[in-house]
């Protein structure tokens, strides 16, 4: 179990919840637990460098994919100290290399397996002994530690998160702040040096730029002869520093290391880097620069005895071209519609270069360090369970990966998750982003971008949704391959138009969009629909239902109808609002008809079911004949083991993870009930007890292993003693995958279950603890994995948050009641900030922005008096108080410098 031990106060003074599991600070990774670390820093859709858990620099994807393992050259950070102008020490800025020390498994003539650790990771050069790392995305904060060094070292490394900054967190570049700190009785010069390999293998063009050197802000800018600009191998780096106007601070920089045979670069590094005094350049001109060329970038830093000094350093990189280089058929359609298939990344757009960006960080250091830091300090002031804010907080890292792109127009992109080299599963998989809580809260205008696409791009004229929206933007829509419309994945792209409008209060947005949102939801019984979902309009889907699992459900069951009951009351809603009263009550006609049957005919007194006669092969025949244009083969093939008589991957008696999803985002989105709330709080309570495995080892798993030994996890689907297991049953059953242990964790906690809740949340970070698993990349189908940011909603869970813009209604109902303090992180589209209650006391706090409220709901405080109501130092006249919402005479602004304090009292 979890428990909070102690509160401690950062230098900004803001309080931050630390916790101890079995005496271990779950941020604090030292040792073994450093094994695995590669802490993302990047931009929103500009790909990232990885900070591994001793300090090196890895996985350079900046190239417009992924680039697991990776290493760019000898890029790296070393420090060198002098005395009395004598060098006394110098190091790499990194700690020891963790085992294996065999090599790497790779292809490559006299290097990998057998050739011992590459040279690039510079675990033969001295370093230092131990390193402290402190991961609480998006910072990283390492202390190297050495007896023998001279001193103390630190590095506060991050990229800009700052909720509604989108193009600022879309920056591509990477910082970090070095702190140097000297002995009692010593003054010391210390030399900071940033190494950075240029990794074009065409003639290589370093030259520093002191173009802005009068304003402290020096660059060493890698280029290349070739390619041209508009080859999608083009692009550029930067190392930039930063002097201020320090007079005390100086700069040198080599634009080449030594070019020779054998390990010459390094020797003449080693020797460059242990001599006293600035480094003497190197050029190289023409054909005699080659490729493959190192430079160096160093800033001297003399420190009197006990003092401490700082050195920014930033990274950044500029490879604006992308091409769909995945999909054989998206770039044979482009080329019949003539559409390029070519775009820029959205930050080339903004920055010309590198060496713009790399100026741009400098500048603005302060302004995105602060922004950043106070969205740090808010989340980790939070009061969940320190492993909730660690599963919040890590998964934050997704949006700095390849995985997340930013098309030019700013429209933003994802794919599932990555492999080593290439993205996995493209095209803003509609049943995996579902799950994803993090972009609609934190930024409402990226999510609002893929509503956007999705409904412009992705959609036919009779309704139907493809589930992957296909690159370049604006090729034919058909339905090939793994294109069909998927049940979870379309239904619940209606129930996030819901969310998303909510979230902003933008109408307009929504009657823009509801033409093509009204048709997905009709497509439903629509006369060309070939798999047949509800042509009665029963209000249960009935025929072949594609889903997350890539497979399909034949028959009722209370998953896929789940989200087509939310689709439908949110529809009704939606429509009624844009004044189409028929629509809205065919809509709820409908809901009230399947909500009435699912909950009579598919619970069967502990979870929700499938009905399905597994042996019955006429199920299937309807769909003989309706071939689908994605099908390559018929559904008897794909779906009938005549061997066995039995249709395979279906849940049947099974208890399934997702049984009711739907309803944990009806919650989320305050859409109201689509089934019965104590047969959802049973489902789940006998989820936990039927799925959850406290141990691996006795369980049988023939799918791809998440969980294993004595890891604990919730397995996707189970039949308890008693049910019918089907002979080949749903693909994955026997995974466990954290998105979906996300969100049945988080409605757990939502129903009242909150010790399950929690447990499985637990069982999930206790897997990624760095000595097992890289704590910043939880894994699924790939790296990095999109649909476990479904984590974020832990804010919204256990402050019971509500929302509703269009009326200017916040509310908040705290797991943990009223009757002790709580703060949480709050965020939606006009402003992010904190709630703050305290006994007597409701404060809503806006960190930026304005948040306009006309009421405020606070379900605990339903027979509590209000006493008085002010905004800043300025009284609020209320016009009642019933059932815990207190609304307002007239709306108001609440902004940074004047929050909404309510104080009240319990009647005697």
């Amino acid at each position: 179990m979890v428990s909070i031990v102690g509160q401690v106060s950062d230098d900004t003074g803001i309080r931050i919840f630390r916790s101890r599991v079995t005496a271990m600070d779950r941020f604090l990774y030292t040792g073994e637990r450093t094994r695995h670390i590669s802490f993302p820093l990047g931009g929103i859709g500009a790909g990232g460098i990885g900070l591994a858990g001793n300090g090196h620099l890895v996985d350079w994807e900046i190239f417009n994919k992924p680039n697991k393992g990776s290493v760019n050259g000898f890029s790296h950070f070393a420090i060198r100290a002098e005395e009395a102008g004598a060098t006394v020490d110098a190091r790499i800025l990194q700690g020891d290399l963790t085992p294996p020390f065999m090599g790497d498994i790779s292809q490559g003539m006299f290097q990998g397996f057998g050739f011992g650790p590459r040279r690039e990771y510079m675990s033969g050069l001295p370093h230092f002994r131990d390193v402290e790392f402190r991961g609480e995305f998006p910072f990283a904060n390492l202390r190297f530690v050495d007896e023998t060094f001279p001193g103390e070292v630190g590095l506060r490394a991050f990229s800009p998160l700052i909720p509604l900054e989108e193009d600022d967190c879309s920056l591509p570049a990477a910082f970090f702040e070095f702190e140097m700190s000297a002995p009692e009785d010593r003054r010391l010069t210390y030399t900071l040096v940033g190494v950075l390999a240029n990794p074009q293998p065409a003639v290589n063009l370093n030259r520093m730029d002191e173009s802005m050197a009068d304003e402290g802000v020096h660059l060493m800018h890698l280029s290349s002869t070739e390619p041209g600009p508009d080859s999608p191998a083009y692009g550029d780096l930067t190392l930039g520093a930063d002097t201020g106007q320090d007079p005390d601070q100086s700069v040198s920089w080599q634009e080449y290391w030594f070019r020779g045979a054998w390990f010459d670069n390094l020797e003449v590094y080693w020797q460059d880097l242990t001599r006293p005094g600035p480094f003497a350049n190197r050029r190289y001109e023409g054909e005699a620069a080659g490729a493959g060329n190192e430079a160096l970038l160093a800033v001297h830093v003399p420190v009197n005895p006990g003092e401490t000094r700082r050195v920014r350093f930033v990274i950044a990189w500029n490879f604006p071209n992308c091409v769909n280089d995945w999909s054989e058929d998206a770039v044979r359609e482009a080329a019949a519609a003539g559409t390029p298939n070519q775009w820029r990344n959205w930050y080339a757009t903004r920055w010309a270069d590198s060496r713009d960006s790399a100026s741009f960080a400098l500048r603005e250091w302060d302004r995105l360090h602060d922004g950043t830091a106070l969205f740090h300090n808010t989340l980790f002031a939070s009061d969940l369970p320190p492993v909730a804010l660690e599963a919040v907080s890590a998964n934050l890292s997704t949006l700095k990966t390849p995985v997340v792109k930013r098309l030019e127009d700013g429209t933003l992109y994802g794919w599932e998750g990555a492999h080593v080299d290439a993205g996995c599963c493209e095209g803003s998989c509609t049943h995996v982003w579902n799950y994803q809580q993090t972009v609609p809260f934190l930024f409402p205008r990226l999510e609002r971008s893929m509503r956007a696409a999705d409904y412009k791009y992705n959609l036919l004229p009779n309704g139907a949704m493809p589930f992957r929206l296909q690159l370049p933007l604006g090729i034919p829509r058909h339905l090939t391959g793994m294109q069909r419309p998927c049940c979870d994945g379309q239904f619940g792209g209606v129930m996030k138009i819901y969310r998303d409008w909510k979230i902003c209060g933008d109408t307009d947005w929504l009657r823009e969009l509801w033409p093509g949102v009204r048709r997905s939801i009709e497509y439903a019984w629509h006369p060309e629909n070939p798999d047949r979902w509800d042509p009665d309009r029963t209000g249960v889907l009935q025929g072949r239902q594609h889903h997350t699992l890539d497979v399909e459900l034949f028959g009722p069951n209370a998953w896929m109808t789940g989200f087509y009951l939310g689709a439908l009351k949110a529809g009704a809603e939606m429509a009624e609002a844009l004044g189409e009263q028929q629509c809205a009550r065919e809509f709820r006609t409908i809901f009230e008809r399947g909500r009435a049957w699912v909950d009579a005919n598919l619970f069967d007194g502990e979870y929700y079911h499938q009905r399905i006669d597994l042996t019955d092969r006429s199920v299937l025949e309807p769909f003989v004949e309706s071939v689908h244009t994605s099908d390559s083969v018929s559904v008897l093939e794909s779906y009938w083991t005549e061997e066995y008589g039995e249709i395979k991957y279906q849940i049947g008696e099974g208890c399934e993870i997702d049984q009711v999803l739907a309803q944990w985002h009806a919650n989320l989105y305050g859409l109201g009930d689509l089934l019965d709330p104590e047969k959802v709080q049973s489902a789940l309570a006998h989820l936990f007890t039927y799925n959850f495995k406290r141990n691996s080892r006795e369980d049988y798993n023939p799918c791809r292993v998440y969980t294993l030994n004595d890891e604990a996890g919730l397995q996707i689907a189970t039949w308890p003693e008693g049910r019918r297991q089907p002979v080949i049953p749903l693909p994955y059953s026997q995974e466990t995958q954290n998105g979906y242990e996300y969100a049945a964790a988080l409605h757990m906690i939502g129903t009242g279950l909150v010790a399950e809740g929690i447990e499985v949340v637990a069982a999930i970070r206790d897997r990624y603890d760095g000595a097992k698993r890289n704590p910043w990349n939880e894994i699924e189908c790939g790296s990095n994995y999109a649909r476990s940011m479904a984590a974020f909603a832990l804010l919204n869970t256990f402050a019971g948050f509500e929302f509703d813009m269009r009326i200017g209604m916040v509310g908040f109902n705290p797991v943990q009641g009223f009757g002790s303090g709580f703060r949480c992180l709050w965020a939606l589209d006009p402003a992010w900030g904190q709630v703050v209650m305290e006994p007597g006391t409701f404060r809503l706090e806006v960190a930026q922005g304005l948040l306009p409220v006309r009421s405020v709901r606070l379900p605990g405080l339903a027979n509590a008096e209000v006493r008085e109501m002010r905004l800043g130092d300025e009284p609020v006249v209320w016009q009642s108080h019933a059932n815990g919402e207190i609304r307002l005479a007239k709306e108001i602004e609440v902004t940074a410098d004047a929050p909404l304090q309510c104080l009240w009292t319990r009647p005697i």
